[in-house]
């Protein structure tokens, strides 16, 4: 009978200790989960259709979105997704929502570019950065405007949580969206063509 509390006691032990330790964040998918609702500010009565080539994802380690930095060896997050697809269909989501015009292709404009970051550093908060280079171009191939714009945004939330490392780098999208279109470049380019 003692052997048998010892051994169910043993075994709860071992359950809890496996219980609370996270596994490792690799190879995860990412979720389109922003908690900012913000509209971008869109170019006022714009009467382009605009059509996006799926960004380039320039960065060196391309699998690696995050960290968690809370101890003296980082844990890394990584993903098997395509960020600069990711990125590419969140941007154009985000010109849908505020009233422009997107089209698979045939656009008199034409958005493409280059993800340089997509980060989240997580200490006490989560800090997601998120920076692009932006080209866009007519139907003929001219550059109308190119530029680098970004986006940030940061939480509070449970220690190693990919629900929050996916909001903030959402959040992020979001910021970088609202920055190219409030660019006063960017719009007075699209008003001359």
């Amino acid at each position: 009978m003692k052997r048998t509390i010892r051994a169910v006691a043993a075994l709860s032990i071992v359950a809890l200790g496996a219980c609370a330790a996270r596994p490792p964040l690799q190879n995860v998918s990412l979720q389109w989960t922003p908690s900012a609702a913000a509209s971008s500010g869109a170019v006022e009565a714009s009467r382009h259709k605009f059509s996006f080539e799926t960004f380039k994802d320039v960065r060196q380690q391309p699998e690696l979105i995050a960290e968690n930095r809370e101890k003296a060896i980082p844990r890394p997050v990584t993903t098997r997704d395509d960020v600069g697809a990711f990125v590419t269909n969140h941007i154009r989501q985000l010109f849908d929502r505020d009233g422009l015009t997107t089209v698979d292709s045939g656009g008199d404009v034409v958005v493409s570019g280059e993800v340089r970051q997509f980060f989240v550093e997580e200490t006490d908060t989560y800090k997601a950065s998120v920076v692009l280079h932006v080209k866009v171009r007519n139907s003929t191939g001219t550059t109308l405007w190119e530029g680098q714009v970004s986006g940030s945004a940061s939480t509070f939330g449970r220690s190693y949580s990919m629900e929050n490392y996916n909001q903030v780098l959402s959040d992020s999208i979001v910021d970088a969206s609202a920055t190219l279109l409030k660019d006063p470049d960017f719009r007075s380019a699209l008003t001359k063509e």
